[in-house]
């Protein structure tokens, strides 16, 4: 191993990559390969969180200032779900953050914090009205 991990993390993976492939696991940096692969779970977390902050900032720009209402708008809604829906058959563990509170108490600030940036609204339900599966995921489904 020739580059470390804090130095140039990309090479240092490329590096990590190489020696696995070439059986040489003896010279594995095996705490930081293990920090990564957890990483890699926390940032797939991230991305769904991500990706929900706008499909709810979005129900609520539409719920909430329905005289703009556009296509727009639901475009981005659809993009979302169809986007959170390829995460979760993915990674279908990640599903467990839908059900988990603190996870969703926070999206859900996230949201009404980015709604109301966007619309200069302030008025915003202080916890999510609608139902996951049955409204928010459901693609049939727009606030009214």
């Amino acid at each position: 191993m020739t580059t470390s991990y804090e130095t140039d993390v990309v090479e240092w993976a490329k590096e990590q990559a190489n020696l696995i492939r070439a059986v040489r696991f003896d010279l594995l940096d095996l705490e930081h390969i293990a920090e990564e692969i957890e990483d890699v779970g926390k940032s797939e977390k991230r991305e769904l969180a991500s990706r929900m902050v706008v499909l709810l900032a979005h129900l609520l720009k539409w719920k909430f200032q329905p005289q703009l209402q556009c296509k727009s708008w639901q475009r981005t809604i659809a993009v979302q779900r169809k986007d959170i829906h390829y995460a979760l058959d993915e990674a279908p563990s990640l599903r467990a953050s839908l059900a988990d509170e603190k996870w969703l108490d926070l999206v859900w600030s996230k949201s009404v914090v980015t709604a109301s940036n966007e619309t200069g609204l302030d008025d915003f339900p202080g916890a999510c009205p609608w139902a996951m599966e049955a409204e928010i995921l459901n693609e049939d489904w727009l606030p009214d």
